[in-house]
């Protein structure tokens, strides 16, 4: 069986081993969506890691969630993001940046746009981060029919600006309860028209944007990361049966188009994830750090069990720059400083020592 430090092919590139940074939003970016003056030192650090997956970035200011998160639809988040990506391939590193849109979990006080849009007009609970403070989550606009290949054509746009600044693919965010997510689950999706009412239509829209990407940047340029039945800010999806249908008909649309990779945030070991993992039949990326916080000795059984090909680690990958060689060796790891997650500088963000 393969280890974690034996590479991978993904797509048209060579890993060189089979951890992934997970996706982490951190809050740090500057003025209108570009990235931070310290990002491109973030990544670079951890360009010895297999594939860096980028925080959640947007792919139009309406699909902003929250505070001082970047984007990829202007000019200037383009430059923005090839200062990072230089850095990154400077050292050897691999990186795909991760299409976000909030959809529903937003606040107009986080973005240029008061527009909040959603599958369907139901407020998500619980509160939103704003510079004035935790606030409600307003109720979205649910959108039109005629508005949703609009929609997508955002999704596009972004993945076309990220292959512009010299990215290596993108990542389409279906999971955690954010716009792709919100059309899966029946909790947040009411609609009755083609994209909703049933687990083929509410599969439609993540189809069409998997789709419509990978025509436009290729295939091997395209993962998806998706997380069913994680039940995250109001996502419910807690019928069994139709859970696993919508997935089904999602994974199953997909596979054919040979896209890079499918991403999950789920149990390894749960029988709809594994089917999942059996219909795609490409790479696939296993996050278990929602159960507990991926360690050497978890990652390396889910590769041993065969769930799945690569492992995506969150927060020991924030705290440890050079996670690879301190597994690789068995050195101690730093432990991750929550209070510096999200916002601030350079603390908690590239401060952390190395080896």
């Amino acid at each position: 069986m393969p280890t974690l430090f034996d590479p991978i092919e993904l797509g048209k590139l060579t890993l060189a081993n089979r951890i992934a940074l997970a996706p982490m939003t951190r809050n740090r970016a500057a003025n209108h969506g570009v990235p931070g003056p310290h990002a491109p030192e973030y990544y670079a650090q951890r360009a010895g890691i297999g594939l860096l997956i980028t925080e959640g970035t947007q792919p139009s200011a309406v699909g902003q969630g929250y505070l001082a998160t970047p984007g990829l639809h202007s000019d200037e988040q383009v430059e923005g993001w090839r200062a990072v990506v230089d850095a990154v391939h400077a050292r050897g590193g691999v990186i795909f940046a991760q299409l976000m849109h909030a959809g529903r979990i937003g606040h107009p006080d986080n973005k240029t746009t008061p527009e909040i849009v959603a599958p369907s007009a139901i407020a998500a609970p619980g509160e939103m981060i704003t510079a004035s403070g935790p606030q409600p989550h307003p109720q979205p606009r649910a959108l039109e029919a005629d508005e949703i290949d609009g929609v997508v054509a955002e999704f596009v746009h972004a993945a076309r600006q990220a292959i512009a600044a010299g990215l290596d693919g993108v990542e389409i965010h279906g999971a955690n309860g954010y716009l792709v997510h919100q059309f899966l689950a029946p909790s947040s999706n009411v609609r009755t028209d083609g994209y909703g009412g049933s687990p083929t239509n509410r599969a439609r829209f993540a189809i069409e944007v998997v789709r419509a990407v990978a025509d436009a940047i290729g295939p091997e340029r395209v993962g998806i990361r998706i997380s069913p039945a994680h039940n995250i800010q109001g996502v419910l999806e807690q019928d069994a049966a139709e859970t696993a249908e919508t997935y089904r008909t999602l994974v199953d649309a997909i596979a054919p188009l040979g896209i890079a990779y499918l991403s999950y945030l789920a149990d390894p070991r749960a029988e709809l994830t594994r089917d999942l993992v059996s219909r795609f039949g490409g790479v696939t990326i296993a996050n278990d750090g929602f159960v507990a916080m991926t360690s050497f000795d978890s990652a390396s059984a889910i590769l041993a069990e065969n769930l799945a090909d690569m492992v995506a680690v969150g927060r020991p990958a924030l705290a440890n720059p050079d996670l690879v060689e301190r597994w690789r060796t068995g050195a101690a790891l730093n432990e991750p400083d929550e209070s510096t997650f999200y916002g601030g500088g350079a603390e908690g963000y590239i401060d952390y020592p190395t080896l």
